[in-house]
């Protein structure tokens, strides 16, 4: 493959010329799995490691090479290794809160150009987790799809209360239903992924996305697990990796989450829910928090029924998940500088 059929572009040719020394050649990272890395050039994959040099350089996590990221590489061993020099500065990125009470954060993927949300029609099916993937594509500016899977278990009429609650709740990214069953709704997604352009899988363990991926490739790409009784699929991917597909898009996998955490300020927040920021002028406060403020706009319309109870009470918890995130940034710099 050429560099631009891995996403190569001007933008990063150009930060390339700034980022990269003298010998150091460009390539892609296909894949992480405990710190050991996989990179990709016109020649092909070879395994990788970052330097002393670049680890020492290292603020956070965050800065860590992750799959998608386009770096600077200096082959060995009649290249069949490589070690990292440099990260190129990302265009785009997935990130999320590390799972439990541990309040760094993890990157899951960059440089994309959409996510596809997957979710289950018949057991996984959630609007407050859709919401925080949602919230999750914003933050690193990804555009999402939304894709329900599994349609074969549910009926006509149900699939059509599902997507009309997602469209209730004021979500309005595209929606595709698919069935891995019986093929339908297939096509549509192939038609999504342009050639060139990287996409993402996310979603809960079983929901269908290893098969998925073997849908669109052709062929037994990833491992599945059997499916239970229930529809419920089991957990098979475990790490994130970049798959190159036949009609020339790039597809990054990734093993189920737990949990979505956020990492994302208060006013984007706002933003993300734009029933709240469209009543937020009729509060009598400039600076409400819409949860016991007299004059509140926005806890009116909860009381008329105008905004949805459940919807309310979704925006208010992730707006104190957010804002915790927030007041422990601080804490987590100086830690880092202390150390």
């Amino acid at each position: 493959m050429q560099l631009t059929e891995l996403g190569m572009d001007a933008w990063f040719h150009d930060h390339a010329r700034i980022c990269c020394e003298p010998g150091q050649r460009m390539a892609r990272v296909t894949a992480v799995d405990r710190g050991q890395c996989v990179v990709r050039n016109a020649l092909g994959e070879v395994p990788a490691k970052a330097t002393g040099n670049f680890m020492r350089g290292v603020d956070s996590a965050l800065d860590m090479p992750c799959v998608g990221d386009w770096v600077c590489v200096e082959y060995h061993d009649a290249e069949q290794f490589a070690s990292i020099h440099a990260v190129l500065p990302r265009k785009s990125f997935l990130r999320r809160k590390s799972v439990g009470k541990n309040p760094n954060s993890q990157m899951i993927a960059a440089n994309l150009d959409a996510v596809l949300i997957v979710q289950s029609c018949h057991y996984d099916f959630n609007v407050g987790r859709l919401e925080r993937y949602l919230l999750m594509a914003g933050d690193g500016q990804v555009e999402p799809v939304l894709v329900l899977t599994k349609t074969d278990l549910v009926s006509g009429e149900a699939l059509a209360q599902l997507m009309a609650t997602i469209r209730d709740s004021g979500i309005t990214a595209p929606i595709l239903a698919v069935s891995n069953v019986s093929g339908s709704g297939l096509d549509q997604v192939r038609a999504v992924m342009q050639a060139g352009k990287t996409y993402c899988l996310v979603g809960s363990s079983g929901v269908g996305k290893s098969t998925l991926i073997n849908q669109l490739t052709g062929h037994a790409t990833v491992k599945t697990g059997v499916v239970s009784k229930s529809g419920e699929g089991r957990h098979t991917t475990v790490r994130r990796h970049l798959i190159a597909l036949e009609q020339g898009a790039m597809l990054i996998d990734t093993p189920g989450m737990r949990e979505v955490g956020v990492l994302m300020a208060c006013e984007e927040l706002d933003d993300s829910f734009e029933v709240v920021l469209q009543l937020a002028p009729g509060c009598r406060f400039t600076d409400c928090g819409h949860t016991n403020e007299p004059g509140c706009a926005v806890l009116e319309a909860v009381a008329n029924g105008t905004l949805p109870q459940e919807r309310y009470h979704q925006y208010i918890k992730l707006k104190a998940e957010s804002a915790l995130q927030e007041s422990a940034a601080p804490d987590r710099r100086t830690g880092g500088r202390r150390f």
